[in-house]
């Protein structure tokens, strides 16, 4: 049985209806793919407190788990792990989106998204989102 990687994501979108994505830096799996910014879940952590704390450590952004709405999740097999992906929307943080972690980061039309190169689990999300927006 494939063990269950929990991985929270998160759809900055900004006063004029773009989307933050982020372009995975050389080093790491999927290298040059763009993502929606978040990561893996600690132990005994939720998808909220795990986005609340990714998006300081990646972007130095504050936000607070009100300020995330669930929009859409990727379910995916990926070798002897299942991915399990949910995607929130945030259109409320506190500074200005940084790269800490050698990310370039993008404001995207959501009709644009679905054109950028992304991981697997990200394109139907991308898909998703920019239904929904």
């Amino acid at each position: 049985m494939a063990k269950l990687l929990l991985v929270a994501a998160c759809a900055l979108i900004d006063r004029d209806g773009k989307v933050l994505m982020a372009r995975r830096p050389e080093g790491k799996a999927h290298a040059g793919l763009w993502e929606f910014p978040g990561g893996k879940l600690a132990e005994g952590e939720t998808p909220e407190a795990a986005l609340v704390r990714e998006l300081k450590e990646e972007l130095a952004v504050d936000t607070e788990a009100s300020c995330l709405a669930p929009a859409a999740f990727a379910s995916e097999a990926l070798g002897d792990f299942h991915l399990l992906m949910p995607l929130y929307v945030c259109r409320k943080w506190k500074g200005i989106p940084t790269p800490l972690e050698g990310q370039e980061l993008r404001w995207v039309k959501p009709e644009g998204l679905i054109r950028m190169e992304m991981p697997p689990a990200d394109r139907p999300l991308a898909a998703q989102l920019r239904d929904l927006l």
